[in-house]
Formats: C-alpha cells, structure tokens, sequence
C-alpha cells in the first residue's frame, strides 16, 4: 500500500463512517479496486475508525462530559439513578456489551470469512431493504429521553451486527431505533454515541495486536489516514444530523441496493476477486 491508497482510504473511511452504508463494505471494496487490489484489513479499517470516532468525541463533547458526570454522581450518590444523563450513560455501557462479547467470540470470522465480498453485498442490500422498510413504518414519535433499557439492549444487538461487513454500524442502529419510533435524528444521535466505547476499544486492541504482525501497511501511512478520516468525518456528522432531520433514509438505501448490485456484477465478471 502507497501513501496515496492509504490517504484516499482514510478519505473513504471519514465519508461513509457515520451514513448507513458501511464504511467496513467500502474500505473493503475500494481496496479491491485501487492499484494494489488488496483488502486493506479489519486492522487498518479498526485503526482509521479511531479518528472518525474522535470526531464523535469532539462534536458531542458536552454532551458526553455531561453524561458522564452524571452517571458518575450516580454512582456516588449524588445524582439519582433516574437521571436522564445519567441512564444515557447506564445505557451505553449496557449496549456496548453486544458488541464486545460477539466481537470477540467470532474474531476469526470478522477478520476473514464476512469480508467475502460476496457476503458483503448481500448485506448491502439486505439490511438497505430492512433499513426502508423501517423507515417508512417507524412512528419516528421517541425522543431519547424516552429510551428504556429494553430498547438499549436491542440497540446493542443490532449495533453488534455491524461485525459483519456490509450491515453498517449506524445502519443497524438507525435501523433498530426506527423499528422501535425513535425519531430520525434521535436514532442517528444515539448511533453515534452508542459507537464511541466500541469503536475505541476495537481500534485501541487492533492497534496493539499490528505491532507483532506484519501489515500492508506501514505506522505513518496508517496514522495520515486516519487523521483524514477525522478531518472528513467530522464535517460529515453535521451534514448528516441536519440532513435526516428534514429527510428521509431513501438516498441511502437505493446506494445501498445498487452498490450490492454492482459488487455482484463485478464478482461475476472477474473484475475483482471475492
């Protein structure tokens, strides 16, 4: 991997993180496209994910030092537990375990067999289906001082499914929150916090597993994509938050379903390998 290919990866990565598309679907097809024909990795995709999520951490930098200040004197007494702050923060914790238990079950799995471009494909279109049809049913009435514990726990699941390439991490959880009559923008809201703990702790063990293991990549190559997916991915969330406030997930799913189309067409004229 040359400089320009690990750039334009972080690029990718800073577009596609926060809209329900898969950004893991996109770094693993563009690699497949770019001069070197090879997928980047679940690593470099943990990695540059690193810089997205610190966009999260300084876009809603309030409100995550207010949360956990909250779930903190909750802790302590002096903040009671009904506390809308800090439930949010009790809810966090509690639907970020998904995600981390499964992740680590089928790491083998996540790292090799879901990157099949074939499997990868189908998930585009599949959950880009699923995602329309919540969309237009969904009540789109919750607030998220209205999320229960119930529903955290199912955004975690559903945030979980994301370790399969394709699904979409804020896809998933949109998905969930609007099949449950979250707003648009409250289930978009909530998707990017929900990520924060996981995508760090996936990016944090991907970078100290890199080290023992040779990679396709070197540590300043890595560390520029990543600081571009930050760049980019920051501009994106604001883009993102106004643009479902008003509008529906429509675009998206149709970029979905001809994507997955496209991959299918490549795949089977041998244009790339799965």
């Amino acid at each position: 991997m040359n400089w320009f290919e690990a750039i334009f990866l972080g690029l990718i990565q800073g577009l596609t993180e926060f809209l329900p598309i898969s950004s893991s679907a996109h770094l693993r097809i563009v690699g497949e496209l770019l001069p070197g024909a090879q997928d980047p990795g679940a690593a470099f995709t943990a990695i540059t994910q690193l810089g997205t999520e610190t966009a999260v951490a300084v876009y809603f930098w309030k409100d995550i030092v207010r949360i956990i200040k909250s779930w903190w004197g909750s802790l302590v007494g002096r903040v009671p537990r009904s506390d809308p702050d800090a439930r949010m923060g009790w809810l966090i914790i509690i639907g970020t375990l998904p995600i981390v238990v499964l992740g680590l079950l089928f790491q083998d799995q996540i790292e090799n067999t879901f990157r099949s471009l074939w499997i990868v494909a189908t998930m585009l279109i599949v959950f880009g289906i699923i995602l329309a049809v919540a969309d237009t049913v969904g009540r789109q009435q919750r607030t998220l001082d209205k999320l229960t514990y119930k529903h955290g726990i199912l955004y975690g699941f559903a945030q979980a499914l994301a370790l399969i390439p394709g699904v979409s991490r804020s896809g998933g959880t949109i998905t969930a929150g609007l099949l449950m009559g979250y707003t648009r923008e409250a289930a978009a809201r909530y998707a990017f916090l929900l990520a924060i703990p996981a995508v760090f702790g996936s990016g944090l063990f991907q970078l100290v597993k890199s080290i023992d293991e040779p990679m396709p990549y070197t540590a300043l190559q890595t560390g520029a994509a990543t600081v571009v997916a930050f760049v980019v991915g920051f501009v994106i969330i604001g883009w993102f938050l106004r643009y479902v406030s008003t509008r529906s997930y429509r675009l998206f799913v149709w970029y979905r379903i001809l994507l997955g189309v496209c991959i299918y067409l490549l795949l089977g004229f041998g244009v790339i390998t799965a």
